[in-house]
C-alpha cells in the first residue's frame, strides 16, 4: 500500500503551465479566424488558409486540453480531501474556485466586454451598466472553476455515500488498464457525448457550461481520481501509450477530411458537427476521444521523463499559472485591440499577439500572487 505523496511531481505543475499558455493561444486563434466563442474577433471564420489552420488548431485543442485539466485536478482531489477533511476541503474549493468565478462574473468579465465596446466607440461604463441592468452573466474561461467546483462537491457526496471503503487513503498500486479498456472508454465517451449533443449541441451554454463536452470532462476527472488511488501516472509506460499515440495520429486526419467532404457536399457553413445524429456530428463525437487519449498520455509520459527536475524558472511560472488563467481575457483582448490596425497576415498576428499575451499575463500575475489575501486564493 502506498502512502500519500510526500511532494508534488514537478512535471504535473509544468503541464498545467503549458496547458494554460495553450488556452491563451487557443483564444488568440479564435481572435484571428478560428471557431469558438470569445470576447472579440478581428477576423471571422472563413475559407482562408489561415482560418482553416486555426480551425484545426482549435478543434485539436478542444478535443483534449480542458479534459486534461480535469484529469490533473481529479488526480489531486482524493489526497486533498483526505488531508483536509470534508469541511475544510469544501471551504477551500469555494475559496479557490468560487471566489475567482465570482470575481470574473462581477469584474473581469464585464470589464473585458466593455473594453471591446469602448474600442468600437460605444463607451466603457454604459456597457457595464447595461450588463448589470440586464443581468448578463459572463463567466468566460472561469466556467472551468464552476465545473470543477461542481465535480468536487459531487466527489464529496460520492465519498460520503460510499462510506469508508471509498477513502482515497487506500492507495493500492494497480497496473495501468490495457488497450481494451482504453478503447471501451473512448467508445463510451463518444456515445455519451453524442447522446448529450442530441439535446444540448456544442456551442449551447447552460449556466455558462457547454454540456456538449462534459462526457469527456466527467470521465477524465474520474480517471484522475483512479490514477491517484492506483498510482497509474508513475506506472504509465510507452507500452501503454504507444498504441494510442498511433491511434491519435491515424484519427486526426479524419476531421479535416470530413470537413472538406461536408463542405463539398453541403456548402460552407451548412454542415452540422455540433449535435444531432448527422454523419458529421457522429464523426466529431468519436474523433475527440480517439485523439485525446493519445495526446494526453503522450504529454504525461514525455513530461514525466524529461521535465521532472527542479527549476526556479518553472517554479516561478507554475506558481502564477492559475492567476494567469483567471486574468488572461482582458489582457489578451487589450493587446489584440492595440494591434488591430497593424496590417499583417493573420498567422503573424496570431504569433505576435499570442506571445505578447502570454508574457504579459505572467508578468501581471506576479504581483497578484504576492498580495496578502489574494495569494491564498490564486
Amino acid at each position: 500500500m502506498l502512502q500519500p505523496m510526500a511532494q508534488r511531481d514537478f512535471y504535473i505543475d509544468r503541464l498545467r503551465s503549458v496547458m494554460t499558455a495553450l488556452v491563451i493561444l487557443h483564444h488568440t486563434a479564435i481572435t484571428y479566424g478560428g471557431p469558438g466563442g470569445w470576447f472579440w474577433r478581428e477576423i471571422e471564420p472563413s475559407g482562408a488558409p489561415s482560418s482553416l489552420l486555426f480551425t484545426l488548431f482549435c478543434a485539436t485543442n478542444q478535443a483534449y486540453f480542458m479534459g486534461f485539466f480535469f484529469l490533473l485536478a481529479g488526480f489531486f482531489t482524493p489526497g486533498s480531501l483526505d488531508r483536509k477533511g470534508y469541511r475544510r476541503f469544501i471551504a477551500d474549493r469555494f475559496l479557490r474556485l468560487g471566489l475567482p468565478l465570482l470575481a470574473f462574473i462581477l469584474i473581469l468579465g464585464p470589464a473585458t466586454a466593455a473594453i471591446v465596446t469602448w474600442a468600437q466607440g460605444h463607451g466603457f461604463w454604459p456597457t457595464i451598466v447595461y450588463l448589470f441592468r440586464h443581468r448578463r452573466v459572463i463567466n468566460g474561461p472561469l466556467w472551468f472553476a464552476e465545473a470543477l467546483l461542481i465535480f468536487s462537491l459531487a466527489y464529496c457526496g460520492w465519498r460520503l455515500a460510499a462510506g469508508p471503503s471509498s477513502s482515497g487513503k487506500q492507495r493500492v498500486p494497480k497496473p495501468v488498464p490495457g488497450s481494451r479498456w482504453w478503447l471501451a472508454s473512448a467508445l463510451a465517451t463518444a456515445i455519451a457525448a453524442l447522446a448529450i449533443r442530441r439535446f444540448v449541441p456544442v456551442g449551447v451554454n447552460i449556466f455558462g457550461l457547454q454540456l456538449g463536452y462534459f462526457a469527456g470532462y466527467i470521465f477524465l476527472f474520474a480517471v484522475g481520481i483512479a490514477a491517484w488511488r492506483q498510482d497509474w501516472l508513475k506506472q504509465l509506460s510507452w507500452k501503454d501509450v504507444r498504441p494510442w499515440v498511433v491511434a491519435a495520429i491515424l484519427a486526426w486526419p479524419c476531421l479535416p477530411i470530413g470537413i472538406v467532404i461536408a463542405q463539398s457536399v453541403n456548402g460552407r457553413g451548412n454542415s452540422n458537427f455540433s449535435g444531432g445524429f448527422s454523419w458529421t456530428a457522429i464523426l466529431y463525437a468519436f474523433w475527440e476521444p480517439f485523439v485525446a487519449w493519445g495526446l494526453i498520455a503522450a504529454w504525461l509520459l514525455v513530461f514525466r521523463e524529461r521535465m521532472n527536475r527542479p527549476s526556479p524558472f518553472w517554479n516561478w511560472l507554475n506558481r502564477r499559472a492559475y492567476a494567469v488563467y483567471i486574468i488572461h481575457p482582458p489582457i489578451l483582448v487589450g493587446i489584440a485591440l492595440l494591434l488591430h490596425r497593424w496590417a499583417a497576415p493573420a498567422l503573424l498576428k496570431f504569433g505576435v499577439v499570442g506571445a505578447l499575451a502570454c508574457a504579459a499575463c505572467w508578468l501581471f500575475s506576479d504581483p497578484l500572487v504576492r498580495l496578502p489575501g489574494v495569494r491564498e486564493i490564486v
